[in-house]
């Protein structure tokens, strides 16, 4: 039975077409293992908090001396990073918000950037230490920019599959649901998209 973690990143609800696009990709996962658990993370209802000092305190002082107030500064960072180790396959939504992602999606991709947990650095470079999953990412753009003049606006696919790189995870799938601000695209946008889920 495989551990699907969807992160959802867009506040819109029903309304949104990233959580479609999502909600559909998961769909189809389960087609292949219908007792598939599926672990929701809403980052819009439960928002991680940008960070502060009290969490940058609290990553780099080693877990042996963390006090009352570390323990509290990154409970939602270890929370973060527990459900990414425990999911076999990661579905994030990922829509375009002024030609890059939503800041409740950067905040969470802060919380679980962690030296010697995620990452570490070698002498040879930084090393990925989540491994062996799975991520698809549902992207919703109102423009098309996966092609022409307006890719080079595109900041949300670039920089997610480098960190994701960055923490080890390469096995990565972008599915676009793109044109939804464009009159002859809009309704066959989401459709288009989820016909393109290839598994």
């Amino acid at each position: 039975m495989a551990k699907i973690l969807h992160v959802i990143s867009s506040p819109r609800g029903a309304a949104s077409n990233s959580i479609k696009l999502g909600n559909a990709i998961i769909d189809r996962l389960r087609e292949n293992d219908a007792a598939a658990a599926v672990t929701v993370r809403d980052l819009t209802n439960g928002p991680f908090p940008h960070l502060e000092e009290a969490h940058l305190n609290a990553f780099f002082t080693p877990v042996e001396q963390h006090t009352e107030d570390n323990k509290a500064a990154i409970r939602h960072s270890n929370e973060a990073i527990q459900e990414i180790f425990d999911a076999d396959v990661i579905v994030i939504g990922a829509p375009m918000y002024n030609f890059t992602i939503p800041s409740v999606l950067k905040s969470w991709i802060d919380h679980i950037a962690r030296a010697g947990i995620t990452f570490r650095y070698t002498a040879s470079g930084p090393e990925g230490l989540v491994n062996g999953k799975k991520v698809y990412v549902a992207v919703a753009t109102g423009g098309v920019y996966s092609s022409g003049d307006a890719s080079s606006y595109d900041f949300v696919t670039p920089y997610l599959k480098a960190f994701l790189a960055f923490i080890g995870l390469t096995d990565v799938t972008f599915i676009r649901a793109e044109g939804f601000a464009i009159g002859d695209l809009q309704a066959t946008a989401l459709d288009k998209a989820i016909d393109s889920i290839s598994l």
